[in-house]
């Protein structure tokens, strides 16, 4: 009985050491998240944590109820517009845009909120990040827009840059 007791505390411990921390945990959902996407471009997830419950999620792609990207081509393809410039070129809605819009949507405050995003945001979500009252923001991957950084930096969001493939078991 003794020794299978010890088996029992031994497994127990090795399974707790291998759980993820709760931002490799969240930003794995906002990677899961990010196969709804409908972009041809660029596939992003984004979900909002508030004491570590999943408030809302959002990924990007055309607004409900209009054609996507996917069914009728890609505008901003069309005119070999380069990342990061002319956002009013594009039908999709951007993954923190809808996690953002959802919230209100639902009347869910996400003041004081953790943004979880597959990549990091433009400076148009960087705004509505900012004024929505999110305080933090985890990423896996950048994105070429400055602004954004130095925005995030005035407005004292703390940012987070993860690699998922940096941890065993994703």
């Amino acid at each position: 009985m003794a020794e299978g007791s010890e088996r029992s505390r031994t497994s127990k411990t090795a399974r707790q050491t291998d759980r993820p921390s709760w931002d490799q945990y969240f930003l794995s959902i906002a990677a899961k998240v990010r196969e709804r996407s409908t972009c041809l471009r660029r596939q992003v997830g984004a979900i909002i944590v508030k004491d570590k419950r999943i408030l809302t999620t959002g990924y990007n792609g055309a607004p409900k109820g209009m054609k996507h990207c996917s069914e009728i081509g890609c505008l901003r393809e069309k005119e070999e517009v380069p990342a990061g410039e002319r956002h009013e070129l594009c039908r999709g809605i951007h993954a923190e845009q809808n996690a953002i819009v959802q919230a209100a949507a639902f009347g869910v405050s996400i003041k004081d909120s953790t943004l979880y995003c597959t990549h990091f945001p433009c400076v148009l979500c960087t705004k509505m990040i900012i004024n929505s009252g999110v305080r933090r923001l985890v990423v896996e991957e950048q994105y070429p827009d400055d602004l954004s950084a130095s925005m995030l930096k005035e407005a004292d969001v703390d940012v987070c840059l993860m690699d998922l493939r940096d941890f065993e078991g994703f």
